[in-house]
């Protein structure tokens, strides 16, 4: 059993609330995993091109193309990605668009394993990691837990962000906002998110080693794809 944690922040590790949240997930789970930050990596979206048809192999080369053999061998998926716009950041988006290449004639690569979704935002993390479980339902791939939380928005560390009066901290604090250590939002000094990403950690890890069997779960989950386009119809 191997997990393949993915953060989907441009920002480095060190700073990032998507990469400490996908850690400690990781971590939680008491299995085997790989990590991997997009951070600094160039990966383009899907171009429609059809080249995976006969194959179900991406003809894109960039940055996601060393990524491939990791993300067919991992027996399920902790990934996460900040809110840009009440939805997913464009690099994520990019990366997942790429994960059409293993949906062509029933090719069984990511079906019924198992995933954590996680999302972070200046007003809440909900948003793409909503979005993140529907990437995930479209390879058959069952969500067991999702991990939301607010983080660090860019206007605090942009230089203006005491003095604009359209930019978060203004929104969250009001006027005359001092931006501190104190007021900066860190999801590793908020004990329920970080109890959250415990528990989802745990949860995945229990879900792996009671050997549920893959077929199982991705039936539950074309079932419910099914269900969703007969009801949009």
């Amino acid at each position: 059993m191997r997990i393949l944690g993915i953060s989907g922040s441009p920002r480095k590790d060190e700073i990032s609330g998507v990469a400490k949240l996908v850690k400690a997930v990781l971590e939680a789970s008491g299995c085997p995993y790989d990590y991997v930050s997009l951070h600094g990596k160039k990966i383009f979206g899907c171009i429609a091109c059809l080249g995976c048809v006969k194959d179900n192999v991406c003809k894109v080369e960039d940055d996601l193309t060393p990524l491939r053999e990791k993300i067919v061998a991992a027996d399920a998926y902790v990934i996460g990605a900040p809110n840009y716009f009440t939805g997913l950041n464009a690099l994520t988006h990019a990366f997942f668009e790429r994960w059409f290449q293993f949906r062509h004639r029933e090719c069984g690569l990511l079906w019924g394993k198992l995933a954590v979704a996680v999302g972070v935002g200046g007003t809440g993390g909900q948003p793409p990691a909503d979005d993140i479980e529907k990437f995930f339902s479209y390879s058959f791939i069952e969500t067991v837990a999702k991990v939301t939380a607010q983080g660090a928005a860019s206007c605090y560390s942009c230089g203006f962000g005491e003095n604009c009066k359209v930019g978060i901290p203004h929104f969250l604090h009001g006027e005359g906002v001092k931006i501190t250590p104190e007021t900066i939002p860190d999801v590793a000094k908020q004990p329920e998110t970080m109890a959250a990403a415990a528990a989802a950690g745990k949860l995945l890890g229990d879900r792996l080693r009671e050997g549920e069997e893959r077929m199982a779960v991705a039936q539950r989950m074309i079932k419910a794809m099914q269900k969703k386009f007969k009801s949009s119809a």
